[in-house]
């Protein structure tokens, strides 16, 4: 009986975490990575050193958004930090879109353009419409869209997942700033088991 109450005290003490595959900036950060490598496989060198870094770039997105979520099981500061380097690793691939246009003189969507705005309103009702029968592969075209559009989209769904782990991140520093993390609770946890003061 003692077991069972004492390893119900320490599950207690180890909050909900994973989950990550539900979290909306993982999958839009999923969605990056798949449509990176549809884009390099199309306009980038296959030996290029610029592909192996967007395409790992777009993996440690998503990455470190796994990671993060696991850990904080016992580490809420692991899980904000890695959550940072998720966000910092979609902020370089942006820039590596960028690059590409610019350095093809291609143009860059402005972000109120119809065209940003379409992809932006084609995300929001990704999210809504559990019928759509699109490829979901591909569901940005990237594999058939012209450089410039294939190029525009991505930093149009690099922006949303980045919005969306700015969010996360705020949430995560709220929830760490009220609640602590794993070390504080075990403390409080042995002070009420000790019944110190």
């Amino acid at each position: 009986m003692y077991d069972q109450q004492v390893r119900m005290k320490v599950n207690n003490l180890i909050p909900p975490h994973g989950g990550y595959r539900n979290l909306r900036s993982f999958q839009s950060a999923q969605a990056v990575y798949d449509a990176t490598v549809i884009f390099c496989n199309r306009f980038i060198e296959k030996h290029s050193r610029t592909r192996d870094q967007m395409v790992q770039a777009a993996r440690s997105g998503v990455q470190n958004i796994a990671e993060g979520s696991m850990a904080s099981a016992t580490s809420k500061k692991t899980e904000l930090k890695l959550t940072g380097v998720a966000r910092a690793s979609l902020e370089e691939l942006l820039l590596d879109y960028e690059d590409f246009l610019r350095q093809r003189s291609l143009r860059i969507w402005a972000k109120d353009s119809p065209q940003a705005l379409a992809v932006r309103n084609r995300y929001r009702s990704d999210q809504s419409d559990a019928s759509d029968k699109s490829d979901k592969s591909d569901p940005y075209n990237i594999a058939a869209a012209p450089a410039e559009v294939a190029a525009n989209t991505l930093i149009c769904l690099i922006n949303q997942a980045s919005f969306l782990l700015g969010r996360q991140l705020q949430q995560l520093e709220r929830s760490f700033l009220n609640e602590g993390g794993f070390t504080e609770r075990l403390y409080r946890e042995r002070v009420k088991q000790r019944g110190w003061p």
